[in-house]
């Protein structure tokens, strides 16, 4: 198995809809290249932001497929759209991930241990899983919070490693300390830890994350990208980016992925903030979003020309 190296800035794509519920794919072209030009390393395609729960494998294989077209072997692509629990279903839904021509398929950890039963669980249904997927198709691991958060012990860390068929995690441990154990487990391994939380974003940079996975890649990528490969040689600018992109991290709680559905709608990547995830209005629910949005933006432009001006 040659895989191409899954890390760097990459985006967990949302998904753009048309108000009549269906998938906007010239809104998705654009999204696509918008990524690309701000600096993305690979793309996350299908997996919770881009609301697969909410898809049919129809459309998850439909949407899989678009991506990797799309992007044209520019960046790499790694698709999942796992949601079952049922093995059978994971089957299905992992074959059609594999077959949209992606770089790599990633699975959603809680579903190899549905009721969260402990190691035994998580070994004998990856391994079933293992034996009749692609033995050629590199994988990921996706510790997804939904339905539940199943963090990975460092027994399964270390089976997954050991398999030769794993390249990458998306770390939703949200801890720092974690992360540099998990770094350590893996060094000199093609494996890449890559952190998907904001707050600690640069921090587990700097402590050997191979990149960033989180949602605000979906607002400013580039600033990711910039604290990545060249934070360490400015360190007082690197500091105040980093910081900005912590407190603008917690719009994530306004609604998302609508509230990036509305960024995106100022930037005329798309002309409808349609979710089948968040069904209310969140301009009533919350209260001056757009002034919100108004200062991110007026914050990111400054950031940026901050970076342009060294």
């Amino acid at each position: 198995m040659v895989a191409k190296k899954i890390e760097g800035v990459i985006p967990v794509m949302i998904t753009p809809f048309l108000e009549s519920g269906a998938i906007d794919y010239a809104g998705l072209e654009r999204l696509i290249e918008w990524y690309i030009a701000n600096g993305s390393d690979a793309l996350f395609a299908v997996c919770q932001s881009s609301e697969m729960q909410f898809l049919s494998v129809e459309e998850r294989s439909a949407l899989g497929k678009f991506v990797v077209k799309q992007t044209a072997g520019r960046i790499p692509v790694v698709v999942s759209g796992h949601i079952s629990d049922d093995p059978h279903g994971q089957l299905e839904e992992l074959t059609a991930a594999a077959e949209t021509g992606a770089d790599g398929v990633v699975l959603v950890t809680n579903h190899l241990d549905p009721k969260n039963r402990g190691t035994d669980t998580f070994r004998g249904n990856l391994q079933w899983l293992l034996e009749r997927l692609p033995k050629d198709m590199p994988l990921g691991l996706y510790e997804c919070p939904a339905p539940y958060r199943r963090l990975l012990s460092d027994d399964e860390l270390r089976l997954c490693v050991d398999s030769g068929r794993f390249v990458m995690l998306k770390d939703v441990s949200c801890d720092l300390t974690t992360i540099k154990r998990r770094v350590a487990m893996t060094a000199g391994t093609p494996f890449a830890i890559l952190n998907a939380n904001a707050a600690i974003a640069y921090d587990a940079m700097k402590a050997g994350s191979r990149g960033f996975n989180g949602v605000n890649t979906n607002f400013h990528p580039d600033l990711y990208k910039w604290l990545y490969t060249s934070g360490t040689r400015h360190p007082e600018l690197a500091d105040e980016v980093a910081t900005f992109l912590v407190l603008a991290a917690l719009s994530e709680a306004f609604g998302y992925p609508v509230v990036a559905k509305m960024y995106h709608q100022r930037l005329g990547t798309f002309a409808s903030i349609k979710s089948r995830t968040i069904t209310f209005d969140v301009r009533e629910r919350f209260w001056a979003l757009d002034a919100i949005l108004d200062k991110m933006v007026a914050c990111t432009e400054a950031m940026r020309a901050k970076i342009a001006a060294l």
